[in-house]
């Protein structure tokens, strides 16, 4: 089988929910090809989509809250959106590359190459199979439009809401988000202290703002180093991801009182060995950490889907809720402190995330695929 997998760096979480997809199939023998599909028109446009994006929400995040809220009013009208309008040029260069180079199944984790899809077989064009991956635990405004042969909810329970918005019941799975086998798999937090060559006798606590080193860091990192010196047997983790300003600001004030990463391959073993994850809730970043299972705290949240995310792993008793102040902060810790909430909230994480959904995901793309070669 040979299947396209198209994505965008608009944020990290649609590009590692693709490539946990990309490695899963490899693994089983298929060829698959990743591309940026704006990088078939031109390699310009796609670097600016992706920055104008990671400037909005880290430099203005509540611009990015109201051009959410604007965006799922405009949802709601009859008619399509500007994203589809927008996506129609682009989608002609991914004609062009379909015309020249053969799939059996094209899987995308981002909506504007979900709406590239759906312009092409409005027009006409005949496509292999088609599949779209959620990757929010909420449909988000204009994925209501994308229509493909399989679209994967976050849960089973977010079905119906992605039916209400106007996908098919008949094509919505839900599998969930996938994630890298890694974050699932069993090791203990000594073996893994051992791997990275940190100190066995601390715990660690660890703080990631997405690969877009995103939120209120250093004053959640100020506040948590301070409670690390206080405890004397705790130190601090920092995930900076691409944000490399954040990392040398944050190595100005602390150099090595704190363990720095910029972007790390390292975050199943980062997760698994932590204590307590502070995390803003993105939905690919969220899922890995609940595969991981480790205590969230959720804080920072970019207004809008995240949000959503933030409230439902939260109802869910998989995370908690936390402002970036001391209080709250402290008032937490003390809260996972006992051995027992943290137990609870795994349990509660395992229940509810589908540790499965990479490999669902590639079972439900190689039938797709088997019965289509069966009717033609």
């Amino acid at each position: 089988m040979e299947a396209l997998i198209l994505s965008m760096g608009t944020g990290g979480g649609h590009n590692a929910a693709a490539r946990a997809v990309k490695e899963e199939l490899e693994r089983r023998g298929h060829e698959t090809e990743f591309i940026n599909p704006y990088t078939l028109k031109s390699s310009v446009l796609a670097r600016f989509v992706d920055n104008a994006y990671i400037k909005t929400v880290t430099a203005t995040p509540k611009l990015f809250g109201l051009v959410y809220k604007i965006g799922d009013a405009v949802a709601k009208l009859p008619c399509r959106s500007p994203i589809y309008f927008a996506n129609r040029k682009p989608a002609k260069a991914l004609e062009e590359h379909l015309e020249e180079y053969h799939y059996d199944v094209i899987i995308t984790t981002h909506l504007f190459a979900g709406e590239m899809l759906t312009a092409l077989k409005n027009d006409g064009v005949k496509l292999p199979k088609t599949m779209f991956i959620a990757t929010d635990y909420t449909c988000i405004p204009f994925e209501n439009e994308v229509r493909t042969d399989a679209f994967i909810a976050p849960t089973e329970e977010h079905k119906s809401e992605f039916a209400q918005k106007g996908i098919s019941l008949h094509s919505i799975y839900g599998y969930g988000i996938p994630t890298n086998a890694k974050f699932s798999e069993k090791a203990s937090k000594e073996d893994l202290k051992k791997e990275l060559e940190l100190d066995p006798g601390y715990k660690y606590l660890l703080v990631c703002g997405g690969s877009m080193g995103a939120g209120k860091l250093k004053k959640i990192v100020r506040i948590l180093e301070e409670w690390c010196h206080q405890d004397g047997h705790t130190k601090l983790i920092v995930v900076c991801g691409n944000n490399n300003k954040l990392f040398e600001k944050l190595f100005a004030i602390y150099g090595n009182d704190i363990i720095l990463y910029r972007f790390t391959d390292k975050m199943p073993e980062l997760f698994k060995l932590s204590e307590v994850c502070f995390t803003k809730p993105g939905g690919l970043s969220s899922t890995e950490a609940a595969a991981a299972g480790v205590p969230i705290a959720h804080i920072t949240p970019i207004p809008g889907c995240e949000t959503i995310n933030m409230n439902y792993f939260s109802d869910k008793g998989m995370s908690l809720k936390v402002k970036p102040d001391k209080k709250s902060i402290y008032k937490t810790l003390e809260y996972f402190g006992d051995r027992q909430h943290r137990l609870d909230m795994i349990k509660r994480q395992h229940e509810t995330i589908n540790q499965n959904a990479t490999a669902d995901i590639c079972n439900l793309a190689e039938k797709l695929v088997a019965d289509d070669a069966k009717n033609n």
